[in-house]
């Protein structure tokens, strides 16, 4: 599968002329935005590392784990399709269960489909988590 974020009339005029030349059938989708930004991702693990040093309660890993289970999971089932395949496949898993799968090895995809504005919201609410545990956070304007 093919896929680009377009940004400019060049681009999108590229993207039009790759598609000519395809043949059919074919299946196509259009999303409005674009996928979260490099400079979120780093931010997000940055503040992961910052808790795990601040708090020492959990590896940075586990933090990163408990993130995507409590903030993006609720960002993430704004999108009907998206919250039925979590519903049928993670939901009824026990607490350890879903952790695990969050985390590294299993690394279940919540962060990774966000848009810049999902993952603006995502950063918010660990911002104001670990905030409110006392972790001082680094802050950039990749929020």
């Amino acid at each position: 599968m093919t896929s680009r974020v377009l940004e400019t009339d060049q681009e999108r005029d590229q993207w039009i002329a790759l598609l000519n030349a395809k043949k059919l059938p074919m299946t196509v989708s259009v999303e409005d935005g674009r996928r979260r930004s490099v400079a979120q991702n780093r931010l997000q693990r940055m503040w992961v590392n910052e808790a795990a040093e601040q708090l020492g309660e959990y590896t940075a890993e586990e933090y990163r784990a408990y993130c995507k289970a409590y903030f993006g999971v609720k960002i993430m089932c704004e999108d009907p399709e998206w919250a039925e395949a979590y519903n049928n496949g993670v939901r009824k898993l026990s607490y350890e269960e879903k952790l695990a799968m969050m985390a590294h090895p299993m690394d279940f995809p919540i962060t990774r489909h966000m848009t810049v504005k999902q993952k603006k919201a995502y950063l918010d609410a660990i911002y104001q988590h670990f905030s409110s545990l006392g972790v001082k956070l680094t802050e950039t304007e990749a929020q």
